[in-house]
């Protein structure tokens, strides 16, 4: 993948670009420029992320700064730089969504040039800050609550799978936490047999030694780690809230990404996991039932102060013919919604398998929309270390 990535632009601007770029720039289709950066990532050829986004005068400023904004909390290693008139105003609020630069549209090569030259630089020095896991001694991880009011609506299929993409993005840096302390099926999700189990990691010494705490963690095939659900309601009783503070807080201080799969509803283990979490995945099937107790639940957590920073709202079996729009969710609910997944008769298949669709090779709409979820979050690291380590050395 070229570092520059140009969007909005006329076949004079591109042939500009190219010259300032030396050809190594990679022009978006003729069209509206997406608004989510995961739609726009799905237009790149290898996911891998450029450093540098261009935005030409087609694009609508106030849809480039929308973008923007997304982009420098998604995606903080990618820099924008946007050719537009620039007066004062259009300065304000570029600088105001994160824009790296400002450039008219008449920039000549040499001043393009310059422009990326600088947004490179500042992307290559967030990507240091941000270097994968590999590279970092201790760090705290993100750690991701998925949560539903309701049960039933695929939230340990959709909490696997986004492990297992976390884990393509993140190999050995990503853990699955069941905290459906009665009834948690992750270990029959991934096909896993656990020699340890929740109750098991929760106390005794993985609770008191870091050092330990992996050794009691299941790994599945595909690099990702796993702290299983218990064996029985009972045992599942003596994990605490203070408890499942205490571990979530050890797994992020080793693990890139601790997503956490919590039981339907507020018990008092989902809320210790939402007070650690630095993101949720709000999930609901798309029907009135779930829609109305998503609204609830959503009601409560405002009204708690509980709702992380990072907040993803995902609607899951999503069948055209059900009667319900997004736009019918959104209103419901009072807020937007940020992935849809379909209905799809691929993904009981897969959970009966034990192989989380994602990792399964199938192409299904469902695969997409699934990778569109994962890249919310893995955006950044999904870009290949090795390239950019290589730059960083030769440039220090």
């Amino acid at each position: 993948m070229s570092r520059v990535v140009l969007g909005a632009a006329d076949e004079e601007l591109v042939l500009r670009v190219k010259q300032a770029t030396d050809g190594d720039v990679h022009v978006l289709p003729a069209g509206r420029l997406p608004a989510d950066p995961a739609r726009l990532f799905e237009q790149l050829v290898d996911g891998e992320l450029p450093e540098v986004l261009l935005v030409g005068p087609l694009a609508p400023p106030q849809e480039v700064f929308s973008l923007a904004a997304r982009l420098d909390v998604q995606c903080p290693g990618i820099s924008v730089v946007l050719l537009a008139d620039p007066a004062p105003q259009t300065w304000q609020e570029a600088m105001r969504a994160g824009v790296r630069d400002l450039l008219a549209p008449t920039a000549d090569a040499g001043e393009i040039r310059a422009a990326v030259e600088r947004a490179g630089s500042a992307a290559a020095g967030r990507r240091r800050v941000l270097r994968p896991v590999e590279e970092t001694a201790r760090y705290t991880g993100r750690v991701i609550a998925v949560a539903s009011p309701k049960g039933g609506v695929g939230k340990t299929t959709v909490s696997a799978n986004l492990a297992i993409g976390l884990t393509a993005a993140a190999p050995q840096s990503t853990v699955l936490v069941d905290l459906d302390v009665q009834f948690g099926d992750v270990a029959s999700a991934l096909g896993l047999t656990p020699e340890y189990a929740l109750p098991d990691v929760a106390h005794g010494p993985a609770a008191e030694d870091t050092m330990v705490l992996k050794t009691f963690l299941t790994q599945h095939p595909s690099g990702l780690y796993a702290v299983c659900g218990a064996e029985s309601p009972a045992a599942g009783d003596t994990v605490s809230a203070a408890d499942v503070s205490r571990l979530l807080a050890s797994l992020a201080r080793e693990f890139r990404y601790v997503v956490v799969d919590t039981a339907p509803g507020l018990s008092e283990q989902t809320l210790a996991a939402l007070d650690r979490a630095t993101d949720v995945v709000m999930l609901s099937s798309m029907d009135v039932p779930g829609v109305r107790g998503l609204r609830k639940e959503l009601d409560v957590l405002r009204e708690l102060c509980m709702i992380p920073a990072g907040r993803h709202v995902v609607m899951n079996l999503a069948d055209p013919k059900g009667g319900l729009s997004v736009r019918d969710v959104e209103t419901a609910i009072g807020t937007g919604v940020d992935v849809v997944l379909p209905r799809s008769a691929a993904v009981p298949a897969s959970t009966n398998q034990g192989v989380p669709i994602l990792a399964s090779g199938r192409r299904d709409p469902v695969v997409k929309e699934l990778r569109r979820l994962v890249s919310r979050f893995a955006a950044t690291p999904i870009v290949k270390p090795g390239r950019y380590r290589a730059k960083h050395r030769a440039a220090s």
